[in-house]
């Protein structure tokens, strides 16, 4: 496998080149937060600040902030575009910023651990090297911890691809996995209006189903 990209750690950068690396990802997401009060309320505006803010805090994730957006009124659309480009924002950080990143406290620990056993990482996932964009893709779309922004960068990186095409995978991944809690969670929402017992019989069926897959998934991984 041909390595195409991999930041150096201890790349020195100019001072006013730092910066740009550091706030642009930052200003882009205030862009888009500012851009929703165009399409929004000024009080939801507010709880969608919130929730993107929350989706940082772990062990929050896009299975629990859309639902919870959406319950609160926030459109479906406007739940998956906000998380997917946090995803995409968060990959183009640490892209810019990989140095930075491993002096970052516990992040920086673990982006190493992740790193040092990045070889085994893709021995166990051969469909990572050989789907290559979409197999990045596919890591970002699994509904666990770790899949997102910064482990696909990373993932990326191990299997060689470019920075464009790392961004790319990302944008792929997490907008068919926010589509599909979005659409999920606003038809169960419906149909908890239309027939609340239906809808609760519903959600809980898909929330032991999504549990159970998880469950197995771990358990693989593990044996």
């Amino acid at each position: 496998m041909e390595r195409t990209f991999f930041p150096a750690g201890d790349q020195e950068y100019s001072l006013i080149s730092t910066i740009i690396r550091l706030i642009l990802p930052v200003l882009l997401a205030f862009s888009f937060f500012f851009a929703c009060f165009l399409v929004l309320p000024y009080d939801s505006c507010l709880i969608l600040g919130g929730l993107m803010i929350l989706y940082y805090i772990p062990p929050a994730g896009k299975e629990s902030i859309i639902p919870l957006g959406i319950a609160l009124g926030i459109p479906w659309w406007l739940m998956a575009t906000s998380l997917a480009l946090l995803d995409v924002l968060t990959g183009l950080f640490m892209i810019l910023n990989f140095g930075l990143a491993l002096r970052i406290p516990v992040l920086g620990p673990w982006i190493s651990r992740f790193l040092a056993s990045g070889a085994e990482f893709i021995e166990k996932r051969p469909w990572l090297s050989r789907w290559r964009v979409l197999g990045v893709a596919f890591f970002v779309w699994l509904p666990l911890q770790g899949t997102g922004g910064v482990g696909a960068a990373l993932v990326g990186m191990i299997a060689g691809l470019t920075p464009v095409r790392i961004l790319l995978a990302i944008a792929l991944g997490a907008t068919a996995e926010c589509l599909m809690f979005a659409l999920g969670s606003e038809l169960i929402w419906r149909l908890i209006l239309t027939n609340f017992y239906l809808g609760l019989g519903v959600a809980v069926v898909v929330v032991g189903i999504g549990a159970l897959a998880v469950f197995l998934y771990r358990h693989r991984i593990r044996g």
